[in-house]
């Protein structure tokens, strides 16, 4: 298959980015690839929502570049910054105009707070704003008649001149994978977009959906694409414990926005002890509060007390969380929720330009999987919406300049090869994929967790060594199979925020080794 675009996952980065380019040019032949069906992505368990400037009488682009700057503890691009807080707010209008809703006070958007902020800049729709824009995102992508969409195919590995007889020394599209079938499908493509998200399923514990497995940092890593910041990586301060089902809830950060406290197991307040914001301090701090508290008693998890917030405003603004806790057996406000940090959010990934294109001419990354500059050593809440919207706009514009350049013929794409697959056995099942995989995540969540230690690395890099030797075995005498897939890329990125871990020299934002203590 050869297509103009081909757009690699469908979150609030790819389906965005996708109708910029509906809109501009309904000529070319775009083709988006969904890991599962379209409803499926991080964006749509994103509660909070987009921090963005929009009452202009009380908040300013100054004071939220002032507080992006400060949470990113000095290591984000200031000129990043700017463009993406001066942009949002009209981005954010384009949002609403293909549909997407948000709550409202009589004719205004209602802003909630969230940590790091000095300003109410959050608008939402109520604790399921990525699901309102997820939904309203779909429902605009299906209007255009020259967009495919292909659902459940998993990435497997960029093309680049690698498997090329001409080298241009660009991307030159992807191999991805059906899940169903199990077949490698090559698709050719003159720009080739990654907005596959991060990788938390690496972590015990991840607000991420099981698909988040870093399928665009593992094929980008294995085709020599330069990776920026990979060692940052946010954790949520408050996710439910236990599981549900085998997934991690998230408890938004506007709950304690709204008032709720944390209460160790002796039932007292312990964030006032680490920061004067407390609760409200930046996640780092407040992850790296509940972790302390949790490591000196048995109990593996804290409270979140929302006593404090009216029955009628939880089930206003909070109805899921509420919904969720009462089935639960938790009853708010009476009681607490237990809670623990669990793996959120990327700051690092592909390193890009302001128009979000890679060091490789062709290829994009827009969103969770790329490192733009913007949130530096630590993510100011409800800012990755924002990035999102503004860099799918930025890498749609030049886009369009880029396909008017000189670039290779029909005759160059039909020449690239098909996946050389047929030489694997007609096994279909890799054993004891579950367990190397359940192993990875406890490697990490020990090691190359909220906190770290020189030796841990040391260790978590020997452990991953060997079990990625174990995956390459199965990986060159097996038939390839979308878990398969999944593990090799969590283990290739495991691996490398293991050795940019061991490189770093100070504590920053999220990043934190006790040996750096002083």
């Amino acid at each position: 298959m050869t297509v103009d675009v081909l757009v690699i996952g469908t979150g609030i980065s790819g389906l965005t980015y996708a109708i910029y380019l509906g809109e501009k040019n309904p000529k070319l032949s775009v083709l988006l690839i969904s890991k599962s069906d379209l409803n499926e992505s991080n964006t749509r368990y994103a509660q909070g929502g987009i921090a963005v400037v929009s009452n202009f009488n009380n908040d300013s682009f100054e004071k939220h570049i002032a507080d992006t700057l400060k949470a990113g503890a000095g290591r984000c691009n200031s000129e990043v910054v700017k463009f993406v807080i001066e942009e949002g707010h009209d981005r954010v209008q384009e949002l609403i105009k293909w549909g997407a809703q948000f709550d409202k006070t009589k004719e205004n958007l209602d802003l909630s707070h969230e940590a790091g902020h000095s300003e109410k800049r959050i608008v939402h729709y109520q604790d399921q704003t990525g699901k309102q824009i997820q939904e309203a995102l779909i429902a605009k992508i299906k209007t255009f008649p020259n967009i495919q969409l292909l659902e459940r195919h998993t990435l497997v590995d960029l093309i680049t001149d690698h498997h090329a007889k001409e080298k241009f020394n660009r991307c030159y599209g992807a191999y991805v994978i059906s899940q169903e079938e199990e077949k490698i499908l090559t698709i050719t493509s003159k720009i080739t977009v990654l907005s596959t998200g991060g990788a938390g399923s690496l972590y015990a514990h991840s607000t991420n959906p099981s698909i988040a497995t870093g399928d665009g940092l593992g094929a980008a890593y294995r085709a020599k694409v330069m990776m920026e910041d990979l060692p940052f990586v946010q954790f949520h301060p408050t996710a439910l414990h236990p599981k549900i089902n085998g997934n991690t809830f998230l408890i938004t950060e506007a709950v304690r926005g709204a008032g709720a406290k944390l209460l160790n197991s002796k039932g007292e307040r312990f964030m006032l002890n680490n920061d004067p914001r407390a609760e409200l301090a930046p996640r780092d701090i407040v992850a790296r509060g509940i972790q302390t508290e949790i490591e000196k008693q048995e109990e593996p998890y804290v409270w979140l007390d929302g006593a404090k917030i009216e029955l009628k405003q939880w089930k206003t603004y909070f109805p899921t969380i509420f919904n969720t806790c009462k089935k639960l057996g938790i009853h708010l406000p009476e009681n607490p929720i237990p809670v623990v940090p669990a793996a959120h959010y990327f700051c690092g990934g592909v390193k890009v330009d302001s128009n979000s294109e890679s060091k490789l001419k062709g290829l994009y990354a827009i969103g969770e999987c790329s490192a733009t500059g913007l949130h530096g050593a630590n993510r100011l809440a409800s800012n990755s919406l924002l990035e999102s919207l503004v860099f799918a706009h930025r890498a749609a514009s030049h886009t369009l300049e880029s396909l008017n350049e000189n670039l290779p013929d029909t005759v160059f794409y039909n020449a690239i090869p098909k996946w050389k697959g047929d030489a694997y056995s007609n096994s279909t099942e890799i054993k004891y994929l579950i367990k190397y995989r359940s192993e990875l995540q406890k490697i990490m969540t020990k090691y190359v967790g909220i906190f770290k230690t020189t030796r841990g690395l040391k260790i978590a890099e020997k452990r991953i060594d060997q079990l990625y030797r174990i995956i390459k075995n199965n990986y060159n005498s097996n038939k390839l199979t979308n878990g398969l897939c999944e593990l090799r890329n969590m283990i290739n990125i495991a691996y490398l925020i293991t050795k940019q871990s061991q490189e770093r020299t100070q504590n920053q934002g999220v990043f934190y080794n006790h040996d750096y203590v002083k």
